[in-house]
Formats: structure tokens, sequence, C-alpha cells
């Protein structure tokens, strides 16, 4: 919800009574005894009573029964409007959305409630999905009262669930000179959070380390230390993880954090071990086994990266990622028939990522299965004929295969791309020699 409703009741010692009765059916779920009750108090013409004990039965979250009363106190004067936008915000609790907003669209332009009518009908909007026509009511309610820091405060949030970060930072900065919270909401950390959302990291920091000043949760140390990792700042950003990993062994995502900033800082082990840490939390998370995999690689740990990417293959099938990075390790230790197995239990979409053709073509012309070599190599063109190592590749492949025309065309493409170098100018050259 944007906003909170908040009205302040104030108990008189003629209501009291009949209020401290309908508190006790409530604490004490005595539905029957309750029921009797609202049958005698819609009777009333205590009006003050059955707003405030309508209130008090949503407050606990009876809707129906505060429906109710609504409804009763509507009955006996028509003209309320607040009582309109209370029922309207227990029936769309109930699942009546259509009646309530039937309701809220009886109040005019020119009554005092109609400011938080469309507050109502905004917070609706946004909760349907209809971010637009729930923009177009705040920015009514906001040229109404463009002083009201919770209107302001509302249209800010809005802006910043519609991905308008500059506009939503104008308000809460303009908000953050008046109030420090709304809705239980600190400025603060909806500056340092729509600052991170726009990617302006460098200016969401200072808020994060005033809210780390006076609260340390979970979730603030990760914003935090996500905002510090994107600013390459690796010592901060593992500091704050690792304080959240002692906090909240849990907290699934700082690990994959603390072992990406640990990579960014060049401490490969590091990383590796933070993975693993992170996959003895979570044994069946692909990206966990991914990113041990990659770090394993990068430590010359063969064996142990190639146990981690099969296992991140294993828990997804169509993980692309994981079969590209360990096709590419079959290759490089040349495991060919390893390799072409591999590629020949994904699914038929695999043949469209030109990379992997590229490892089939290389193994199967290591294995001497030239015509499947042929085939691969041919479906890889198309999407890396601008790589200059699979160019190279190709084209001795062709020469050595007798494809002498097919292989001139693909070196004239690369001395186009690539006419610094010096062997396949000067093959190409000859070529033209031999012809004239």
């Amino acid at each position: 919800m944007l906003l909170s409703r908040c009205i302040q009741i104030e108990r008189t010692g003629e209501n009291m009574e009949q209020l401290q009765e309908v508190e006790q059916h409530i604490k004490e779920g005595d539905v029957e005894a309750l029921s009797l009750l609202l049958d005698r108090l819609s009777l009333s013409t205590d009006y003050n009573m059955l707003y405030e004990s309508a209130y008090l039965l949503a407050s606990y979250g009876f809707m129906a029964e505060a429906d109710r009363l609504y409804e009763v106190l509507i009955e006996n004067l028509p003209d309320e409007a607040q009582l309109k936008i209370d029922r309207a915000n227990t029936l769309m609790e109930l699942g009546e959305e259509d009646e309530a907003l039937l309701l809220l669209t009886e109040i005019r332009p020119e009554e005092d409630e109609y400011v938080q009518a469309l507050l109502v009908l905004a917070d609706y909007y946004h909760m349907t999905g209809l971010a637009e026509t729930a923009l177009s009511k705040i920015k009514e309610a906001f040229k109404l009262a463009p002083e009201e820091p919770v209107i302001r405060f509302a249209y800010a949030e809005l802006l910043l669930d519609s991905g308008k970060y500059g506009e939503a930072i104008r308000l809460y900065l303009a908000l953050k000179d008046e109030v420090q919270e709304i809705g239980g909401v600190t400025i603060v950390s909806r500056l340092a959070e729509t600052y991170s959302a726009g990617a302006a990291y460098e200016e969401a920091i200072p808020y994060y380390e005033e809210l780390l000043k006076e609260q340390v949760g979970p979730d603030l140390l990760f914003g935090a230390a996500f905002a510090y990792f994107q600013t390459k700042n690796t010592t901060r950003s593992i500091s704050l993880l690792n304080k959240l990993i002692e906090m909240d062994p849990d907290y699934f995502s700082a690990y994959m954090l603390a072992g990406q900033a640990y990579s960014l800082a060049g401490d490969d082990l590091a990383a590796y071990n933070m993975f693993k840490d992170g996959i003895r939390r979570d044994e069946f998370d692909k990206e966990f086994q991914l990113s041990a995999g990659k770090s394993a690689l990068k430590l010359g740990l063969p064996v142990e990266a190639e146990e981690h990417l099969k296992e991140a293959f294993a828990l997804d099938p169509e993980y692309t990622e994981a079969l590209i990075t360990l096709a590419s390790l079959y290759n490089e230790l040349e495991r060919d028939a390893e390799l072409i197995e591999l590629l020949s239990y994904t699914k038929d979409d695999s043949d469209d990522i030109p990379l992997l053709e590229a490892f089939k073509a290389y193994s199967n012309e290591r294995l001497e299965q030239f015509e499947d070599a042929y085939e691969s190599y041919r479906k890889a063109y198309v999407g890396m004929d601008e790589d200059y190592d699979f160019l190279t590749n190709y084209a001795k492949f062709l020469i050595e295969d007798g494809k002498q025309n097919e292989a001139i065309e693909i070196v004239k493409k690369m001395v186009s791309l690539f006419p610094d170098d010096e062997y396949w100018r000067d093959f190409l050259e000859l070529q033209t020699d031999e012809e004239v």
C-alpha cells in the first residue's frame, strides 16, 4: 500500500463500554457473541460509537463485520464522504472492488475528502497493475494539494515503482527537509533505494551510510554492499557482506555477491570458498554451482570445475551458460568424445548457439569426422563471422579439406576485418599471384 489509513479515535465515556465489549469478543474469538452484539449495535443511533466500532473491527481484520457497520452508517449519513472512503477500503479488503470503486466515484471534487479518495484510487490501481491510471490519480491529487507531504510521498512512491527515478528523487529530496518518515518508511531509505534503482550508486552510498548509523538489518546491509560493489569498492562491500552473513547465515544472495566481490578484487580462492559456502547452504542453486565452476577454472582446478559445472547443468538441462562453460572446458582439454556426447543431450535449440557449433566443429575435426565438422563450421559461421580464432580455424580446416575456393572467401573476410594480420594477407596475395 502507498499510504496507511491513520485516524485518531477518541473514546468517550458514553461509548467506552460498548467498545470494550466489542474488543473483548474479538480477542476471545467469540464470533457468535460478536454477531449478536453487532445486531444490537446496528440499531443504535450513536453514530460515533458505530464508527469507532467499525474502525476497531477493521483494525483486527474483521472486515465483513466492519463493513456491516459502515453500511448502516452510510444509510443514515449518506452525505458523509469519509464513510464512503472507509467502507471502500474495507470492501477492497473483502475483494468487492467494483462496489468500492462505485462508492469512491460518488465523492465530488468540491468535497474535502476528494483528495483522500484519489489516494485510495491510486492505491487500488497501483496494486492491480494499472500504473499509468494510478499515476494520473496521484497527479490530480498533487495539483489539488501540492503542499501535503503524504501526497508528495505517494507520488514519489508511484514514480519509483514506475521507474521514473529522477522525478521520484526530486520529491524525496524535498520531503527530506520536512519529514523523516511517512507511514513507517524513512525518506533516507527511499533515497538510497531510488538512487540504487537508477544505477546512481555513488549518490546512494551516503544515504546507506546514514541509515547504517542508526540501524543494521540484513536487507540494508545487502543494499549498501551492492552499491559499494557497483562502485568497485570491494573492500567495503565484502566487509558489509561478511557482517550480513554473520547476522543471517541463510541470506543466500550475500554469498553470491560476496563471491563476486572477491573475484572482482582478484582473490579467486576467497571467491571460490564463498561460492562453496553458498552451495553448502543451498546445494540445489545452479548459480552457485556455475560460479564455483568458473572460479575453479581460474584457480586451475579443472576437476573441481567440471564437478560444479556438471552439477549446474544437471540441475537445469536448459542452463545455457553452464552448458557453454562445460563445453568450453571439454574443448580446451580436447575431450572430444565427451563434448560431442554432452551436446547430443541438449535440446535442438542449442544448435542455434554458434559457439557450441564451433566446439562441435573442432571436436569432429580432431576426431576426423570431417563431414560433421564441415557442417558444424558452416552453422557456426552464421554467428561467428567476425571471431578471429574461429575464422582462423575454419579457414585452415577448409584448406586441409581441399575446399580452396571457400577458404579464400573466409580469408578475404578475415583480411577485411583484421588488415594487420600479415599471415592471412600474405596467403591471400599468394593465391592471387597463383591465379594470375
